[in-house]
């Protein structure tokens, strides 16, 4: 009986350390909230979208749009490959249009205008479309460069698609190309294209490497709270040079 009691317990205690293994394996799999860097990559992109927008009064009536979604699903790609979350990009999307906000506010502009709400309406649709073909795309495929490229372009198609309807989100109509009623986001759509094909890789290569250097400053043991220091300072030097910018 003895000996039975001890192979008993043998086994039961191989049992819950295997179970302890499995548990730690999960734990290390959960990721990180990564916040500080997640308000960097929306600070650096709020500052990008006030200096690519250069005259925020009026419609845009070039490339300006077309290069902004290919930005805009750079950042939002970095955050997605960074934290794999839909709160990530959440996060990153309403920091930016924090920035916007701030950026209408230093040339007296309402939240309603054109050059305010739409440009939001536009992280949102570039969001959303980018989550929806991540969410759908094969896990391979997501892996692969091409297929990277792939999600990027066919997000911003989608999202350019989508952006005409603004006009009944906000209630201010999507610029459209001069002489014609045809949207800007349309008309330059291949440009859009393109230019995601190229950033969305470039983003997701982005928030891995900032994932990996995450760990290894967690590895470090150097404090959490020194980089969220360091994330609350470029988010203030991203203001104040908004300000310079628009005050001068």
């Amino acid at each position: 009986m003895n000996d039975n009691d001890d192979k008993d317990h043998i086994a039961y205690r191989k049992m819950f350390s295997s179970l302890k293994d499995k548990e730690a394996s999960m734990d290390r799999n959960i990721p990180r909230p990564y916040l500080g860097i997640v308000v960097m990559l929306g600070a650096v992109w709020g500052l990008s979208e006030a200096g690519l927008g250069m005259s925020l009064r009026s419609c845009a009536s070039s490339l300006s749009g077309s290069i902004m979604t290919g930005v805009a699903l750079f950042f939002i790609a970095s955050a997605w490959a960074l934290t794999k979350k839909t709160l990530g990009v959440a996060q990153v999307i309403i920091i930016t249009s924090l920035f916007k906000m701030f950026d209408a506010l230093l040339l007296s502009l309402p939240i309603q205008h054109g050059a305010v709400a739409n440009p939001i309406f536009a992280f949102l649709t570039e969001a959303a479309s980018f989550l929806f073909l991540a969410f759908i795309f094969n896990e391979k495929l997501k892996e692969k460069s091409e297929g990277q490229a792939l999600m990027g372009g066919m997000a911003a198609l989608l999202a350019v698609n989508l952006f005409p309807l603004v006009k009944y989100a906000t209630g201010i109509p999507a610029c459209v190309y001069p002489g014609t009623g045809y949207p800007l986001s349309l008309y330059y759509s291949p440009v859009a294209v393109f230019l995601s094909a190229a950033t969305v890789p470039l983003g997701i290569l982005v928030g891995v490497r900032l994932k990996v250097l995450e760990t290894k400053l967690e590895e470090a043991a150097l404090g959490r709270k020194w980089r969220y220091l360091v994330s609350a300072a470029t988010f203030i030097l991203c203001l104040a040079v908004i300000a310079l910018i628009r005050l001068t």
